[in-house]
């Protein structure tokens, strides 16, 4: 079973055709979406997915590159709506959160303290986390580390293999998904190929990073059987290892997601 660990459904992009698009995924075989909300203004779309789709799954969170745009009541906010998700069967976390380096004239000591509050809200609520880690995976690590979430996602991987097995060993899997399938991205090829099976999940990270057979279109979940292909022949391995596989460790790291499909 496929399960895309990382598509924001919820985006203006999928806004005429997101019906169909569902369903063209689950007859590609993708069997559970998860939907990271990146601030409050995203919590009552995403929850209308929910509603609407019984195989879309949920995270709640503030993501690094709308922090800037943020009030400090939205914390407050958020952990309003944790508390309130709860007792849902398909909310699996704390989501999209984490830091962004690569975004030029950000406020880095405020993206720091909305990261480090919600991990704190993960903490105290024993939830995972599905983090956002471009060029920040150390400084990421670190507050993992100091906080140690019980499980989670570092998404869109594309760290050394050192910070890599940092992140593994914490508990998190490592998000992989259409910049993989590009020849030039040779690091992130490396890691797909060197990395334990164990430690990865797939991802299309929808409406963004189209694979390298649909750059520069809108992504969509539709393109994750041929993601899971490109990781099976980089790793010289059957497509149906790799599927299963990946499935297995996106229901230990996010566990609401465990009795789906069974």
């Amino acid at each position: 079973m496929l399960i895309d660990t990382h598509c924001h459904l919820d985006a203006s992009e999928f806004a005429s055709d997101r019906g169909a698009m569902l369903q063209a995924s689950r007859l590609a075989g993708v069997r559970a979406f998860v939907v990271p909300a990146i601030g409050v203004g995203h919590f009552d779309g995403v929850h209308r997915l929910v509603q609407e789709h019984g195989d879309v799954y949920f995270a709640l969170g503030i993501h690094p590159l709308l922090v800037d745009g943020s009030a400090d009541e939205d914390l407050n906010r958020l952990r309003k709506a944790v508390k309130a998700a709860m007792n849902h069967p398909r909310f699996v976390g704390l989501g999209e959160i984490g830091l962004d380096f690569f975004v030029p004239g950000l406020d880095l000591e405020r993206q720091q303290h909305f990261f480090v509050e919600q991990l704190r809200l993960a903490k105290e609520f024993e939830l995972p986390v599905i983090m956002h880690v471009r060029r920040s995976v150390d400084a990421v690590a670190k507050q993992v580390r100091r906080f140690r979430p019980v499980s989670g996602i570092a998404h869109a991987f594309n760290g050394s293999s050192q910070q890599a097995h940092q992140l593994i060993d914490l508990g998190m899997a490592l998000g992989f998904g259409g910049a993989m399938t590009f020849t030039r991205a040779l690091n992130i090829r490396r890691l797909a190929t060197s990395l334990p099976l164990e430690a990865i999940v797939l991802e299309t990270d929808s409406p963004d990073i189209a694979p390298a057979w649909r750059h520069p279109e809108r992504n969509t979940p539709p393109e994750l059987p041929g993601i899971a292909q490109v990781l099976a022949e980089l790793r010289v391995v059957p497509v149906e290892e790799v599927v299963a596989a990946t499935a297995a460790n996106a229901r230990r790291v996010l566990p609401a997601l465990a009795d789906h499909g069974r």
